[in-house]
C-alpha cells in the first residue's frame, strides 16, 4: 500500500498537522505541497489537507479535490482559526465535504490553527462586527498545540485502519 499526504499551507498550521499525520503512516508514503502533485494514480489513500479560508475550503483545494480526488479513497484534514465549538464551523466542514463529493470520502479531521497576522489584522479593521469579534478573539495561541496534534494522530490511525 502507498499513502499519500498532500497539503496547502498558508502559516504552517497544515504542514504541522500532515507531519503529525505522516508520522503515522508505516507503510510507503510521500508527504508533499499541492504543487507537486501531478496525480493520485500511484497512491491507495491521499490524506489532503487544507486552510479554511472566506468561511470554506481554500480555493486551491477545491480546484484540487475536482481534478486530482474524483474516484479516489482520500480523508481530509482541515485547519481553521476558529473554536472547535464555533456553531459556524459545522458549515464549513459541509463545504469541505461537498468540494471531495466526487472522492471515496474516509474521514475528516479539522483544528484550529493561529490565524494569519495579515488576516487578523484585516478584520480587526472590517467594519462588520462580527469579523472584528473573530479578530479579537483570535490571538496567537501556539496552535495547532500538542493535544490537536494527538488528535491528528490518532485520525490518521482510525483512517488507516478502514483501508
Amino acid at each position: 500500500m502507498k499513502v499519500l499526504v498532500a497539503y496547502l499551507s498558508r502559516t504552517g498550521n497544515t504542514r504541522k498537522v500532515a507531519e503529525a499525520i505522516a508520522g503515522e503512516i508505516e507503510v510507503d508514503k510521500d508527504v508533499k505541497k499541492f504543487n507537486e502533485i501531478e496525480s493520485l494514480d500511484a497512491y491507495n489513500l491521499a490524506f489532503i489537507g487544507f486552510p479554511i479560508e472566506r468561511f470554506g475550503p481554500a480555493k486551491e483545494a477545491v480546484q484540487f479535490l475536482a481534478m486530482k480526488a474524483i474516484g479516489k479513497k482520500v480523508a481530509l484534514f482541515i485547519t481553521h482559526a476558529a473554536p472547535e465549538e464555533l456553531p459556524h464551523l459545522a458549515t464549513w466542514m459541509e463545504k469541505c465535504r461537498q468540494a471531495a463529493m466526487e472522492a471515496e470520502l474516509l474521514g475528516v479531521f479539522n483544528c484550529r490553527g493561529d490565524l494569519a497576522r495579515q488576516v487578523r489584522e484585516s478584520m480587526l479593521k472590517s467594519e462588520d462586527p462580527q469579523l472584528r469579534a473573530w479578530g479579537e478573539a483570535s490571538k496567537p495561541m501556539g496552535s495547532p498545540d500538542e493535544a490537536r496534534l494527538e488528535r491528528a494522530r490518532a485520525f490518521a490511525k482510525e483512517v488507516l485502519e478502514k483501508i
